[in-house]
């Protein structure tokens, strides 16, 4: 991949609008729930944008960080010892992630694309991810997960009624109140539309 210089212009103005919405705080409780759920093995990266895409531009991160949320017998997505070092391999390594994430429940408009990650276009969009990844974790509640629950929100969850024959029969002859109410209302003293109105002295 060819290095690009800086960009200019309307380009630079998005670029900049884009790392604007990079949330540090949120790039520390993510990094700590990362830690947790791997192991202390994975490390820690530099403080700032730059260095949480270092840390989890190989995929390597990633892919654990998606294989601690199953159990052990189905791991989805297989962990190369050595990290790789090729860049076809890297970004390989973040497609079987984000493909696993997908599995796991992750909407397609909560993914990040590779070259978000890769070439630090949108790391916001990274964040976004494993901000979904981390709420699905506490919403299953399934023991794979681990760190502080209220990291993340609880994704809202069906809860299904089961009503009996007869209270479905009682409810074909109420009136909800948004259908208002035609008692007292009349036509009295209205015309045809488009007549005009009769007045008699």
């Amino acid at each position: 991949m060819a290095n690009k210089g800086p960009s200019y212009g309307m380009s630079r103005e998005v670029q900049s609008k884009i790392e604007k919405k990079y949330d540090e705080d949120l790039e520390e409780r993510l990094v700590e729930w990362i830690v947790m759920q791997c192991g202390s093995d994975v490390g820690r990266p530099d403080r700032g944008r730059l260095g949480f895409q270092v840390w989890l531009k190989n995929g390597v991160i990633l892919s654990k960080l998606v294989n601690s949320l199953h159990p052990d017998g189905s791991k989805p997505v297989k962990v190369p010892d050595n990290p790789p070092s090729m860049v076809f391999k890297q970004m390989e390594q973040v497609a079987q992630f984000l493909k696993a994430a997908e599995n796991y429940g992750v909407t397609k408009t909560d993914m990040f694309q590779t070259v978000d990650l890769f070439e630090g276009k949108d790391l916001a969009a990274v964040q976004r991810t494993l901000m979904a990844l981390g709420s699905l974790a506490v919403t299953k509640n399934d023991g794979h997960y681990r760190g502080d629950p209220n990291w993340f929100m609880k994704k809202a969850q069906e809860h299904k009624r089961d009503f009996s024959e007869n209270q479905l029969q009682e409810g074909k002859h109420v009136i909800g109140l948004q259908m208002g109410s035609n008692r007292g209302a009349s036509q009295a003293g209205m015309t045809g539309y488009g007549r005009p109105r009769q007045i008699i002295s």
